[in-house]
């Protein structure tokens, strides 16, 4: 009989065993900003003697450090309070979307270090000389990093569309199609005076904007909530009880390609009546009369309109509100998520966007637990960018391995 279970591991060795001690310790740290001993070993349920000695050497690699004494009011010697290391290992993320260009730097406790954003019409350009652009601002950046004395440990590339593999399948908004972003953004890192080479992966924007929402944002306690980016497509993300569906090929979320009318107005992606016709940026601004390539500051302007009771503005807002309600009534009614949160351009505009949006999820929303004052569909905080999550990403993988990357370093 054949068994569809994946194959056991092999059974752990006393290496593997303190390699992934060492991360339950510097996780427990790293989730509560500053600890003790005593709090991670309660944390992680290990003794003491084998925290400290833990602990010990994630200091020795940098990666922790101690800051005064904390008092429990119990009797006792005072603990050492223990925090992630401001030097060190850290993390590179590059945003790269139609208009501009963002790079963010990130320590280990996730605190953007360095922000570099540049804006950048990237429509029609050859993809190897917008990874060329990109990289070069991530030259600046990792200048900037080695001056903090930080290391880091390697760089992901947001992209708008579908990523798997490190290729960008296709990217309607950018015009790409089957481009091996990853290999073409590592050569030219290289190629840029003074930059060595780092580990280079790639996810959808709109997926890492939605794990920036997790791990740093105000998405308030909610584990399971679907994420919508607006820029000048719509992107889409679905986090379920904490960690990011995917899909069978990487591919989930792309909500912007919805269609709302299959007789609407023609996409990017090659059909009719996709969500984003109605509700992305180039749709928003060319409904309240600003130039649909005027990127943030057409963003902006079209917000000042709002707020002055500009009618042609309040009614692109209105249109675009109602047909985002209407397809997220369905994706509610499909996954049943505790939130919906807005982002990008979203963000800023979410005063206009949600009452149409609420109404549609009100009437549409089976369960009833979506009426117009729940609260559940929300602007993203200011920490839910891509670049961010980008960075953080690579941290990940660093807490989830730091003998590794201090192997890595050393080899």
């Amino acid at each position: 009989m054949k068994s569809n279970l994946a194959p056991l591991a092999p059974k752990a060795d006393k290496d593997t065993v303190r390699r992934h001690n060492l991360s339950l310790v510097l996780r427990a740290v790293h989730d509560e900003g500053e600890t003790t001993r005593a709090g991670v070993a309660a944390r992680v349920g290990l003794t003491r003697a084998a925290v400290s000695s833990l602990v010990e050497q994630l200091m020795e690699g940098g990666f922790l450090t101690e800051s005064g004494k904390t008092f429990s009011g119990q009797a006792g010697r005072p603990g050492t309070v223990l925090k992630p290391a401001r030097t060190g290992a850290a993390g590179v993320g590059v945003e790269i979307n139609v208009d501009y260009v963002t790079v963010c730097v990130v320590d280990l406790a996730g605190t953007d270090r360095v922000r570099l954003t540049e804006h950048l019409d990237n429509r029609g350009a050859a993809p190897a000389e917008v990874l060329a652009r990109a990289a070069r601002i991530a030259s600046h950046a990792l200048d900037s990093a080695r001056q903090q004395e930080l290391r880091p440990a390697g760089v992901t590339l947001a992209l708008p569309g579908l990523v798997a593999g490190g290729t960008v399948r296709q990217a309607p908004n950018l015009g790409w199609n089957g481009v091996p972003a990853d290999a073409l953004f590592a050569r030219a890192l290289t190629e840029c005076p003074g930059t060595l080479a780092l580990p280079v992966s790639s996810e959808n924007e709109a997926n890492l904007a939605a794990l920036a929402e997790l791990w740093f944002g105000g998405s308030g306690e909610a584990r399971t909530f679907l994420y919508l980016s607006g820029e000048i497509g719509v992107g889409g993300a679905l986090v379920l009880d904490g960690e990011l569906l995917r899909g069978a090929h990487g591919f989930a979320g792309e909500i912007g390609h919805v269609p709302v009318d299959p007789a609407g107005p023609a996409c990017r992606c090659g059909a009719r009546g996709c969500l984003e016709q109605y509700a992305g940026q180039s749709a928003l601004l060319r409904g309240a009369g600003i130039d649909e390539d005027a990127g943030a500051a057409g963003v902006a302007e079209l917000e000042r309109r709002a707020r002055a009771g500009d009618e042609r503005a309040l009614a692109a807002l209105g249109t675009a509100g109602l047909m985002l309600g209407r397809v997220l009534a369905g994706a509610v009614n499909l996954v049943d998520p505790e939130a919906v949160v807005l982002g990008g351009v979203y963000r800023a505009l979410a005063p206009w966007l949600s009452p149409p949006a609420e109404a549609e999820l009100a009437a549409r929303v089976v369960s009833g637990l979506w009426p117009r004052d729940s609260g559940r569909l929300r602007a993203s905080s200011l920490a839910g960018d891509a670049a961010r999550g980008a960075a953080a990403l690579v941290v990940e993988a660093v807490l989830d391995d730091p003998a590794g990357w201090t192997e890595g370093t050393a080899g």
